[in-house]
């Protein structure tokens, strides 16, 4: 019974590590690839980018 409460807790305490710990929210405006380039996402061959 002692072994089974221990690894009851064990498991108990690796999941509550990971559920507070796993995943954090990120600023994605800090990321310079989150947003797209000026030559992406328009017409091919219509246009340019203006230098």
């Amino acid at each position: 019974m002692k072994k089974l409460l221990s690894l009851f807790l064990a498991i108990a305490t690796v999941s509550l590590t990971l559920i507070f710990t796993g995943c954090t929210e990120v600023d994605e405006s800090t990321i310079p690839w989150s947003r797209p380039k000026d030559w992406e996402g328009g017409v091919p061959g219509m246009g340019g980018t203006s230098r």
